[in-house]
């Protein structure tokens, strides 16, 4: 990942399902919760062994798999979690958030592309998503520097694109490098989310 990616994707959110889309069963709630609750207390183990024992008796929730998805991410993880919210959204193409963590994902990757593509279903999914839209944001101005620094190394004495790099620079923080030259590489942060439910 270069560090451009590494700075974009601390400032994106991945979330567990937010006032969740629907009202789950009485009985389930507590399922839920007390996966949520392992996860924020740091019990990866324990949540994944309660995430298992659910999905076996019910491997179609979304819900459950969700939680799945994200408590896979924050394990590093990210081949699983991405199959988890593909998954979801081959499954419940209705529901914004997986393609709101693919893009995540994605973006960690530094596969800009793919974020932007799953960003805008989601954001099609659900036009009032707001996280959605602040991600895909984020992503067309990653977008944005790097077409700014190709432009750069090709045309150096170009000197319009000076200020828009520093104008990007500037909205994705001071860990993005100059998009014209080569970024080194950086580890992959760990966006979480599971308790904190976002936009």
């Amino acid at each position: 990942m270069t560090h451009g990616a590494s700075a974009l994707v601390r400032t994106f959110r991945i979330l567990a399902f937010a006032a969740a889309l629907w009202v789950p069963l009485a009985g389930f709630a507590d399922d839920y919760t007390d996966v949520t609750e392992l996860m924020r207390s740091g019990k990866s183990v324990e949540a994944q062994a309660r995430i298992d024992r659910y999905l076996a008796a019910k491997p179609r929730d979304p819900q459950m798999r969700f939680l799945k998805g994200v408590l896979q991410s924050e394990a590093g993880r990210t081949g699983d979690a991405i199959a988890t919210f593909t998954g979801l959204t081959q499954e419940y193409p209705e529901l914004p958030e997986p393609y709101n963590n693919l893009a995540v994902l994605y973006a960690g990757q530094g596969d800009f592309d793919k974020a932007r593509a799953a960003l805008e279903l989601a954001v099609r999914t659900n036009p009032g998503y707001a996280t959605a839209h602040e991600n895909l944001g984020d992503i067309y101005a990653q977008l944005a520097s790097q077409s700014y620094g190709r432009a750069r190394q090709l045309d150096p004495r170009n000197t319009s694109v000076v200020p828009k790099i520093a104008l990007i620079r500037q909205l994705l923080g001071p860990a993005v490098k100059d998009p014209a030259k080569p970024a080194a590489a950086a580890p992959t942060p760990s966006a979480s989310g599971a308790g904190s439910p976002a936009g």
